[in-house]
């Protein structure tokens, strides 16, 4: 357990512990399925911790130049690489920090296949393709909603793929289960199963929250060996972001004030909700406050929480507690180390929470401090 008393506020820390935990299911469900499970730079990023990762994991998937330059140099292996659209001025970079890429649209293939093929690297070349089936409920996260402008659609890529295409590439799940992939892979194989002869890997994308307590591990394997049982020759690959650090840590806040405004409380803290945790706005979700009940109790001290940025929605509620709140009181976020670091912004110039971790010998790691030179960086 993290002691609080040693960690800066506020600060995103991830316990080794905890990281390491999925990380040895991860890797167990790799062995037992025979796929290749590889890290979504997407959901999670902190490269200090990369040492830890690469025992069990060697693969990272990238979707922008700088993802794909941090596998090279961090995780010391090429990316597996995906974007939604690539240029004459980036594409070189690419070409030099990627084993595989994937192209959103046949034009975009055609267009860049040319360089691939005159490098004297080998790369291999992959298409997306969109199943049409959608199990996201929230259409923000949702590749497969109607009208997506993410991947190839079955009556547009026929019976043959180009030349040069090894490799197939979907992604149509946010934080599912193995039902929900299994589901899919039912609507692939009928719309693509033909062109399964033509390659010689299939990528099903991130989305699969297999370190989730309620996730059947035992299912996803039987799906994933009844993949393979069907089509031997392909290398079938996972690239999950969430499930690899999926409740090993947390953002530890201070309450600064506390304000009232016709009978609501709104305690406010030292961090903001639209700069360090705007997923909890997007999706919209409510994350979990250590020791405060997650909804309203009658009777007992209930409060909003605000964010220290300008924006007048920079705030979520309620949560009640035992005590009243006090200035100076720590607040523990849980769970805010997937994705929620990798959105952080600069708004209004409120400044990044610090970065850490907390070893296995207990005792806290600081990665990273933020300063004023990082805004002014970033700003001119």
């Amino acid at each position: 357990m993290i002691d609080l008393s040693k960690i800066p506020s506020p600060c995103f820390v991830m316990e080794e512990e905890l990281l390491r935990r999925n990380l040895r299911l991860i890797r167990s469900v790799q062995e037992r399925s025979g796929v290749n499970i590889i890290l979504a730079f997407k959901a999670f990023a902190m490269w200090r911790s990369f040492p830890i990762i690469r025992e069990y994991i060697r693969y990272s998937t990238a979707s922008s130049i700088a993802e794909a330059q941090l596998a090279f140099e961090e995780m010391g292996s090429p990316a597996h690489t995906y974007a939604p659209v690539y240029t004459e001025a980036d594409f070189p970079h690419f070409l030099k920090y990627s084993s595989h890429i994937t192209f959103n649209s046949l034009s975009q293939f055609e267009r860049f296949y040319p360089q691939v093929r005159a490098s004297e690297k080998k790369i291999e070349c992959g298409i997306r393709i969109n199943p049409e089936f959608s199990v996201v409920d929230t259409d923000l996260y949702n590749p497969s909603a109607p009208g997506s402008r993410l991947g190839v659609s079955s009556d547009r890529i026929g019976a043959w793929l180009p030349e040069g295409v090894t490799g197939l590439h979907l992604h149509n799940l946010c934080e599912n289960n193995s039902y929900d992939l299994e589901r899919t892979l039912e609507v692939v194989e009928q719309k693509f199963g033909h062109l399964f002869r033509q390659v010689q890997w299939l990528n099903l994308g991130g989305g699969h929250l297999l370190t989730h307590k309620e996730y059947d591990l035992e299912h996803l394997i039987k799906v994933l060996t009844g993949l393979r049982g069907r089509y031997p020759h392909l290398e079938i690959i996972m690239e999950p972001g969430s499930a690899f650090v999926w409740e090993t840590g947390v953002l530890v806040a201070t309450v600064g004030d506390i304000v009232e405004n016709r009978g609501i409380k709104t305690a406010m803290l030292n961090v903001s909700f639209a700069c360090h945790m705007p997923d909890c706005l997007e999706m919209p979700y409510k994350p979990r406050i250590r020791g405060a009940c997650q909804e309203p109790v009658p009777g007992k001290p209930t409060y909003r929480m605000g964010g220290n940025s300008c924006l007048s929605g920079d705030f979520m509620g309620d949560w009640s507690f035992d005590q009243p709140l006090q200035v100076g009181d720590t607040i523990v976020f849980e769970d805010m180390i997937h994705y929620t670091i990798v959105k952080t912004t600069l708004f209004n110039g409120v400044s990044h929470p610090a970065i850490g971790l907390w070893t296995q010998e207990g005792e806290f790691e600081l990665y990273r401090r933020f300063s004023y030179e990082d805004y002014k960086q970033r700003m001119s």
